[in-house]
């Protein structure tokens, strides 16, 4: 079962949960992923929700069908799915990040002692 937040659409959510098993080598490139009933019934949500977050992903780039074979990882797709949260990250959090610390008076010294100590 996974636990939904209300800021994004559940769609999203489980489409970018997908991507997180992909970046995590649960689905390599060319396998096979579970079917969109297989993975509604696991998170526990409405097929037409799966359909969505399968529709999302093929539209990405990150997964196709097969005709009655199912859904697989599209190669390359966790170097793109690497790239686009790269990027994300470096334009819209470490921004918010960098002024937090501003705000809170701490340096990158501080964040590298804790990065080390993790």
């Amino acid at each position: 079962m996974m636990t939904f937040n209300t800021d994004k659409a559940i769609y999203l959510q489980m489409a970018d949960r997908l991507c997180d098993e992909i970046l995590a080598g649960k689905y390599p490139e060319e396998d096979r992923i579970p079917s969109v009933r297989e993975y509604a019934v696991m998170l526990e949500v409405n097929a037409n929700t799966a359909v969505k977050a399968y529709d999302a992903l093929a539209r990405d780039g990150v997964i196709y069908n097969k005709r009655g074979l199912g859904y697989f990882v599209k190669a390359g797709a966790r170097e793109n799915i690497m790239s686009t949260r790269r990027r994300a990250f470096m334009d819209e959090h470490l921004p918010e990040l960098f002024r937090n610390m501003q705000l809170l008076g701490i340096g990158i010294d501080e964040v590298v002692e804790r990065w080390n100590n993790q």
